[in-house]
């Protein structure tokens, strides 16, 4: 199937696709088949980037189409996915199976190979992103050739987050374990004074995975602690009160009355309908916003969300929500939480494109300090240099993509422009 990539917009309707067609597979012989035949082709997965990231001069190809195709793997500690399945399908098949992936993000409808490439994350100060699960990478390359990397290989590291630089990928195989059960219960009204010092920290570990939201008012609006139950129970005990914010079994959506969160009422079900903010079977929303995202350290995140504050006033009337989570430290060359446990401040923004554009700057501005690291696949002011600042590694990544690529059939303009230096 093919589209006119100029009437093509990404999820948030905040970018039209310069690039000329958009090519749906429905096999992966097919897409072997269109990447040799195209001469400048970038992939495209469920378009939930805010930002250009997966755009090109040429045609983009999207694998959302090939079917699943899960194959478990004998011994039962790793599955292979298609790279368009998205994580909602996954999910649901491995535990119809018993089992588990390690974490989930927080939108499930987005696909295994578009997160895992842009190191799209979940939750949990002890959880790496959703790209550390990630155990092999088949690639179609410039030729229509498959190529697969798998841990262990020397370039595997810098392979993992590839931002579509290094070829298509047809197939992902993902670490899974057994199945198990989770809670997840809200806290309202957190004083801003329980995340001073070593405050945060502390609450960052008190679930598997914690996260807060605020609009920077008086003080954190809620805090969502997801509980893994132990193997053997049939529940756990939560404290009725967290740092002066009493726990709500209220079921509210996250920025509206819509019901479409995960249920959060302290009640126990399988992992993939808690770990997920958002329901498999619900839409979230029609994407009418912005989402703009910064890793600092998570030793700094205390500071670096003091940083922000002073800017509320100007950040309040175009903010719908800002969220706070930590993800674990990995060894991933471009994983914006390499070398570093990482407190990733997000903002969801109201679609305010110009005021949104104008506040950014400023916000990395008072971030600077803590070398924060933008998220891939969302809205960022920063310029190459900085970017370059940011990633140690990122040369040997420039190093890797002209091994694999010397041709530049996979670049394109925000990628070449931000990333590859060209």
């Amino acid at each position: 199937m093919t589209f006119t990539a100029e009437r093509e917009q990404n999820w948030a309707g905040t970018h039209v696709y310069g690039a000329s067609r958009i090519l749906q597979p429905q096999s992966v012989d097919e897409l072997q088949s269109m990447v040799r035949e195209s001469p400048r082709i970038r992939a495209l997965g469920t378009r939930h980037s805010f930002n250009a990231i997966a755009d090109g001069p040429g045609v983009l190809v999207s694998p959302v189409d090939i079917p699943t195709e899960l194959v478990i793997a004998d011994d039962r500690l790793s599955a292979t996915v298609s790279a368009g399945a998205r994580y909602a399908a996954v999910a649901t098949e491995l535990e119809a199976a018993g089992l588990a992936l390690h974490n989930m993000g927080s939108l499930p409808h987005i696909s295994v190979g578009g997160a895992t490439a842009t190191g799209t994350h979940g939750s949990g100060s002890r959880n790496g992103s959703l790209a550390t699960s990630v155990r092999a990478l088949e690639f179609v390359t410039a030729d229509g050739s498959l190529r697969t990397v798998r841990r262990g290989d020397a370039d595997f590291d810098g392979s993992v987050i590839h931002l579509g630089a290094l070829g298509i990928v047809s197939r992902v195989t993902l670490d899974v374990e057994p199945s198990f059960r989770a809670r997840q219960d809200i806290y309202r009204n957190l004083p801003w004074s329980a995340i001073e010092g070593d405050g945060l920290e502390k609450l960052m570990g008190l679930g598997y995975s914690v996260s807060l939201f605020t609009e920077y008012g008086d003080d954190i609006s809620a805090m969502w602690v997801k509980t893994r139950i132990p193997e053997g129970q049939d529940d756990v005990e939560v404290p009725d009160e967290i740092g002066g914010a009493r726990r709500d079994p209220r079921q509210v959506g996250l920025v509206s009355d819509d019901d479409n969160t995960t249920p959060m009422d302290g009640s126990v079900g399988p992992w993939h309908e808690r770990l997920p903010h958002f329901r498999i079977d619900r839409t979230p929303s029609n994407g009418e916003e912005i989402q703009s995202e910064y890793f600092v350290a998570l030793a700094d995140g205390a500071a670096a969300v003091a940083a922000v504050r002073t800017l509320a006033d100007r950040i309040q009337p175009h903010l719908l929500v800002t969220e706070l989570r930590a993800v674990a430290a990995d060894d991933l060359w471009l994983s914006e939480t390499q070398g570093r446990d990482s407190l990733c401040i997000h903002f969801t923004w109201a679609r305010h494109v110009d005021e949104v554009a104008a506040l950014l700057p400023q916000i990395e501005s008072v971030l600077e300090p803590f070398t924060a690291r933008p998220h891939w696949g969302k809205v960022s002011m920063l310029d190459a240099a900085a970017i370059e600042a940011r990633y140690p590694r990122i040369g040997e990544f420039r190093e890797l993509v002209t091994q694999w690529d010397p041709s530049g059939k996979f670049g394109g303009g925000y990628l070449d422009r931000l990333v590859l230096g060209r």
